[in-house]
């Protein structure tokens, strides 16, 4: 099951990568992910999603009702069951917000492409409007009204163009600092092994102390 949530985070992160770089593989995965939110497929999307979601509150649920033990009762097999199920969680919760980011970047992917073909228009409409200042007076006072709505129009759309793009860049930083989490949650979960097989040493030797002191005192 962890194998497969590192597959899945991986997969996610490289996917989050192409979109965020312009390259001739982004137009493919964006047209491959269009074709994914047709048809039936984001509802088998949210459904394995809403599974998912309650695997890992299931998950937390564990940590928590194990945490909420008294800590003197917690014997090794506890603790590395405490570590597996925070990993799990970690890597559940992950990958949906992972997954959820790269439907928030496919979807601000589309609207700058359309901020932009707008922008672009209203620049040609402006400077057929600058071209037409020589027809007349009162087409002349028209033309100043429709630049100066069109500027303000470009202006506002700029505006929503920088603000889309500082979303996908904090989007960025928070997807980085949950990897640096998730690699946490691992370097944990293999200290508790290496304490468990420690403690398993410990007591194998004890065992064969007290075997020994038996034998001598058989004799």
């Amino acid at each position: 099951m962890i194998y497969l949530f590192f597959s899945l985070l991986f997969v996610e992160m490289v996917t989050i990568l192409l979109l965020l770089f312009k390259t001739p593989l982004r137009k493919l995965l964006i047209i491959g992910i269009d074709r994914m939110k047709r048809g039936r497929a984001p509802l088998v999307v949210k459904s394995v999603g809403a599974t998912v979601f309650v695997i890992m509150m299931y998950n937390v649920y564990s940590v928590t009702e194990i945490q909420s033990r008294p800590a003197d009762s917690l014997n090794p097999t506890d603790q590395i069951i405490l570590a597996y199920h925070m990993l799990e969680a970690s890597l559940m919760g992950f990958s949906l917000f992972l997954s959820l980011m790269v439907d928030r970047l496919h979807h601000y992917i589309r609207e700058l492409r359309i901020l932009r073909k707008t922008v672009e228009a209203a620049k040609k409409q402006n400077r057929a409007a600058e071209d037409g200042k020589n027809k007349g007076a009162d087409e002349v006072k028209i033309l100043h009204e429709e630049t100066s709505r069109l500027q303000s129009e470009i202006k506002k759309l700029e505006a929503e163009y920088e603000t889309k793009v500082k979303e996908v860049k904090s989007a960025e930083a928070n997807s980085v600092a949950l990897k640096n989490q998730s690699e946490g949650f691992l370097l944990e979960y293999d200290r508790l092994l290496a304490e468990n097989q420690n403690l398993r040493d410990q007591l194998r030797s004890i065992d064969e102390c007290l075997s020994h002191s038996n034998g001598k005192k058989d004799t």
